[in-house]
């Protein structure tokens, strides 16, 4: 075996007496110590961390848990209970994360994709220049009425029938997701989700070929939050982990940008809102870049056609 190898294989040999070990001779406190000084240590960093791709291993509970981080993608599976992992390859067999398949793409992308949302979206309809996508967002959209729409038509939005009437004659490759903050004073996270998953399977039926992105609802800013009423950033970040429990990384996918919008106190950056709640103009790229850079490629059809945005 090459020295890369018989690092590793020594390394097995070392968490695996120091796992057999458990309570009998060292405390959980000290045996976690120990791990974490290792693998913080250079020779962890050199001999580890190899080919651009870093492998960290986690002792929790007595058990060996491979969390696999793909180069280039900045995205790290959590949950990969049930896998198979090829050791000398790093790859992931059965039940494998799709989510990892993060790819950054060009606007071309969105050229057949369909984004639904309320006055967010909106802003992005506005400002963020996808003139060959399709929006359905309007102010005051709500996930109770998504498919009901008494005037036939939006004001904001570039489409002229209802939601459910426009996906039933449109095919998308993707649809986007973005709802929630109107409905933070009506009924409590339970009744919110109730509905927002009947939607999300409807959108399914109407869009049996699409991707869908589920975007967590955006925070708002840590002084508008603290204003008292019904909107509130602990409110929205409940309904967001329940929205997030959605995503199965096959079919539907959730993304947060909130990670790039917010501050460190978790609240909407102050510089980039005029009023707590929404984007300014020039901040609404920084939302684009997001969604750029979080894309999956659907499977190439037999055609051989290259999806929209991978070259």
């Amino acid at each position: 075996m090459n020295q890369l190898k018989y690092y590793r294989f020594i390394l097995y040999i070392f968490i695996g007496g120091i796992l057999f070990m458990g309570d009998q001779a060292i405390s959980d406190q000290v045996r976690d110590g120990l791990f974490s000084a290792w693998t913080d240590s250079a020779f962890y960093q050199t001999v580890w961390a190899d080919d651009g791709n870093i492998e960290t291993m986690a002792v929790s509970d007595n058990d060996l848990a491979l969390e696999d981080s793909i180069s280039g993608n900045g995205f790290a599976s959590e949950d990969l209970e049930g896998t198979e992992v090829e050791t000398d390859e790093g790859a992931v067999e059965e039940n494998s994360v799709s989510a990892n398949c993060f790819v950054t793409v060009d606007e071309s992308y969105f050229d057949d994709a369909a984004f639904i949302g309320d006055s967010r979206t909106v802003g992005l309809y506005d400002y963020a220049g996808l003139d060959n996508t399709d929006f359905y967002a309007s102010s005051g959209l709500t996930i109770y009425k998504l498919f009901e729409d008494p005037d036939g038509k939006f004001k904001d939005g570039n489409w002229t029938e209802n939601i459910e009437e426009a996906l039933e004659r449109e095919s998308y490759g993707k649809v986007y997701l973005m709802i929630g903050i109107n409905e933070m004073g009506t009924g409590d996270v339970d009744y919110f989700m109730k509905h927002y998953e009947a939607a999300v399977e409807r959108i399914m039926e109407l869009q049996p070929d699409a991707i869908i992105y589920l975007e967590a609802i955006m925070r708002v800013s840590t002084e508008r939050s603290e204003q008292g009423d019904y909107i509130y950033n602990e409110g929205i970040d409940e309904r967001n982990e329940r929205i997030a429990a959605l995503a199965d990384n096959k079919r539907i996918f959730y993304l947060d940008v909130n990670e790039v919008v917010c501050d460190e106190n978790g609240g909407l950056i102050a510089d980039y809102t005029f009023d707590g709640v929404h984007l300014y103009a020039q901040y609404i790229s920084i939302w684009k870049q997001f969604l750029m850079e979080h894309a999956v490629l659907a499977q190439p059809k037999d055609s051989g056609e290259v999806p929209p945005g991978s070259e």
